[in-house]
């Protein structure tokens, strides 16, 4: 037998048995989910299966999202490099596009051995990085947004008034099947994948983007009915904070589009209330849609080598600091949870240091024995995972248009510039005495904001170079 014949019949015989030691990755994105969880300390909030995978995994406490959007957010997690005034900025952003020649995630897993599969919302949009997936990207298709006949009607109604197409109304409970909805269908979808990801040799990248509780608040009736709507509370910080500059409160454009919302000024009270309800109905549907996928893990028999990842594209405001959605330098839009559960590193574990979330793609190549790609500018939390005195960086850097706000560990600090970059203005809130971020002092404490300026500059220095500026 020739050389290179021994060698390909070494490597067909050979690879299913490496196959086999490898870790899978079970990738679970959740979309527009703060940290509005029991596991971190939120004990209103009905989410069981979630608190569940805490109890094995190590939770961070402090993870932020690079850009408080989903197209862009998802873009710099999945290639692993930080944004830039002009690359990832909106919500349509592609990966490919705005990082050409750059290996996402998802294809050096593929690349390395692994069947990597989409399904619901990974990347904004599903053609993103097509040659990265094993398979086409799938989401669930035909499924109406609304279930009640009057809002299906008012949504047809709206869709055709106007350039900027209006929508039905922003929340729905309606007594149906969690499967009525899209996030039903793709937990069984997922489930059914699952299985036959179970029948192969080869190790999966099993990626699954639920969709709630991004707007509309749509869910079965049950899970509306776990809170108590009179009970609900508006946020303590319901009000924009003192000396705040002007471009740090936006209109929530994004919600304005509902029927039913003003497109100007406040929401009524009631509305608030009906919003809060419906975000936390659709934290509790999507919870018990996670349930079910890790259930049938279990059951599979695959839970002890599959790497299990939970985390959410970015925050969302509830009416803090009088804004909705995303979209701004916030903490409440920027702060994310990030659960990781990893076969040998002991679970139940809490971190409280600053994570970004580039920091996910070097740490899922460690955990699974596969190399990282020389671009990445985020470094691996692993062995801080193993070991809580890990030196670790001292700061937690995003962006959005045209603001830059660094994180550390008790101070957020936020500059906005113009196309030139000359700053406009700045804000500056201490965690230690200010959680909420009530109170702008950065022209109090000068020598402070004047610190943390050339330090997130630094860091936008050395890891931006990359595509765009």
């Amino acid at each position: 037998m020739s050389r290179s014949l021994l060698f390909l019949f070494v490597l067909c015989f050979a690879f299913p048995a490496f196959a086999a030691d490898k870790p899978n990755v079970l990738f679970i994105a959740v979309d527009d989910l703060r940290p509005e969880l029991a596991c971190y300390g939120k004990q209103h909030i009905h989410s069981p299966n979630i608190d569940k995978l805490a109890e094995s995994s190590t939770l961070f406490e402090r993870t932020f999202c690079m850009v408080p959007t989903c197209g862009a957010s998802r873009a710099s997690l999945m290639t692993g490099i930080r944004p830039a005034r002009k690359r990832f900025v909106n919500f349509l952003t592609w990966a490919e596009r705005d990082a050409p020649g750059i290996t996402t995630m998802n294809t050096q897993f593929k690349q390395n051995g692994y069947y990597t599969v989409s399904l619901g919302k990974i990347f904004h949009h599903p053609q993103d990085n097509a040659k990265g997936w094993s398979e086409p990207a799938w989401r669930p298709q035909g499924i109406p947004w609304y279930q009640r006949p009057e809002n299906q009607k008012l949504h047809e109604e709206r869709q055709k008034q106007g350039k900027r197409k209006a929508k039905g109304p922003a929340w729905e409970s309606a007594d149906v099947a969690d499967n009525a909805y899209m996030d039903g269908v793709l937990a069984e979808k997922a489930i059914e994948k699952l299985q036959q990801l179970k029948q192969q040799e080869q190790p999966f990248f099993l990626s699954v983007g639920f969709f709630k509780p991004h707007l509309p608040f749509i869910a079965p009736q049950k899970y509306w009915d776990l809170y108590d709507h009179d009970k609900i509370q508006l946020p303590e910080n319901y009000k924009v904070p003192q000396d705040a500059p002007e471009e740090s409160i936006h209109n929530f454009g994004e919600l304005r589009a509902y029927a039913g919302i003003p497109r100007q000024g406040p929401v009524s009270e009631e509305t608030a209330r009906n919003l809060i309800h419906g975000y936390y109905a659709c934290v509790s549907y999507t919870d018990a849609q996670i349930g079910k996928l890790l259930a049938e893990l279990d059951r599979l028999q695959l839970s002890e080598n599959t790497i299990v990842v939970l985390w959410g594209d970015h925050g969302w405001n509830l009416g803090d600091h009088t804004l909705w959605c995303k979209h701004s330098c916030y903490e409440s839009s920027l702060q994310i949870p990030l659960l990781v559960r990893a076969p040998g590193i002991k679970g139940g574990q809490r971190r409280s240091a600053l994570i970004e979330t580039i920091d996910v793609y070097p740490s899922l190549c460690t955990l699974a024995g596969i190399p990282l790609p020389e671009h990445l500018a985020g470094q691996s939390f692993v062995e801080l995972m193993r070991n809580p005195d890990t030196k670790w960086k001292e700061a937690a850097v995003s962006r959005f248009r045209n603001g830059d706000t660094i994180r550390t560990d008790a101070l957020r600090y936020t500059e906005y510039t113009n196309p030139k970059g000359k700053r406009t203005s700045r804000m500056l809130y201490d965690h230690s005495s200010d959680p909420l971020e009530n109170k702008n002092v950065a022209e109090q404490r000068t020598d402070e904001s004047k610190t943390l300026s050339k330090q997130l500059n630094q860091i936008k220095g050395r890891d931006g170079k990359l595509g765009g500026k």
